[in-house]
């Protein structure tokens, strides 16, 4: 699936795991829903039915996260984007100032290099 979207597979892990900690069942506060913490409307846009099933889920999230790199060819405002939104990202011109989302970008990017250390370790 990522590769099939061009997104590196240990940074979809890192995003997995930041935002639900592996938990399909996940749902945030704001109303982001399973393992990819997708919003009911972001979820829709992307033909995602049940936010719950893993495999629905990651290939939306999949698929948001790559529109996200391509269109701000940067991985730290994509990490944003997913994070805040992409209108937010526009509007603030790179990362938001919400704490929540500069507490975000660190820990999937950290999350990220250790992961694909241990994949290069293999």
């Amino acid at each position: 699936m990522a590769e099939r979207h061009r997104v590196d597979p240990q940074l979809v892990e890192a995003v997995i795991a930041v935002e639900s900690g592996w938990n399909p069942r996940a749902r945030s506060p704001k109303g982001a829903q399973g393992i990819m913490q997708l919003m009911p409307k972001t979820a829709a846009s992307y033909g995602v039915a049940n936010p719950f099933d893993p495999a629905e889920n990651i290939r939306g999230g999949v698929e948001h996260l790559a529109d996200l790199v391509r269109e701000f060819r940067d991985l730290r405002l994509a990490l944003a984007a997913y994070s805040a939104g992409a209108d937010a990202v526009r509007r603030y011109g790179g990362v938001p100032p919400y704490p929540e989302t500069q507490a975000y970008v660190p820990k999937v990017l950290a999350a990220y290099e250790r992961l694909r250390r241990i994949a290069q370790e293999r």
